[in-house]
């Protein structure tokens, strides 16, 4: 369910709510209560997924890559709680799955290019989507759906990159 879809249910939720209450809000003006039934269903979206947050995970990388690996960032979409992210020295990781799980490795050897891209409502919420395109045979391009702090996440992202580059001595070349 895409965050527009996820808002306007629960904007519905709330104004659901107030009906039931049978709570007289006539001496509020109509556009006072939309804004005030938005806040109130921001709020709660919010809430929930820093409630999500503490919800315990398992594992994402196992015994053996931990030794090679430094864990950069962990990560999961915003109100998501069957995905999760893992940035390493060495690749991104998405983990998919509550009882079954789907692994999804990309090297950030290569990574050729990153990009973000946020709607308007993902702007009210503070996530956006970072994709990053490559030469991964089996996915040349992934996306990183509704991160939390976007613009943060893709920083790190790209120093990841660079210095997994650089360590494996690879150079940017441009022909014209």
């Amino acid at each position: 369910m895409s965050i527009e879809q996820t808002r306007a249910k629960a904007i519905a939720s709330v104004w659901q709510a107030i009906a039931q209450s049978k709570v007289d809000l006539t001496s509020i003006p109509q556009a006072e209560q939309e804004k005030l039934v938005s806040k109130i269903a921001d709020t709660v979206i919010v809430t929930m997924n820093d409630l999500l947050d503490e919800v315990p995970t398992t594992e994402l990388l196992g015994p053996e890559d931990e030794a090679d690996e430094k864990i950069i960032w962990k990560g999961r979409p915003f109100l998501s709680l069957v995905e999760n992210y893992v940035l390493t020295s060495e690749r991104v990781k998405i983990v998919k799955g509550l009882l079954s799980r789907d692994i999804e490795n990309f090297e950030l050897i290569r990574v050729q290019d990153i990009d973000i891209s946020q709607g308007v409502s993902e702007r009210i919420f503070g996530v956006g989507d970072i994709t990053l395109r490559g030469q991964d045979a089996s996915q040349p391009k992934i996306v990183l759906r509704n991160v939390s702090n976007p613009e943060e996440v893709y920083e790190t992202i790209r120093k990841a990159w660079l210095e997994a580059r650089k360590r494996y001595g690879l150079q940017f070349r441009e022909y014209m």
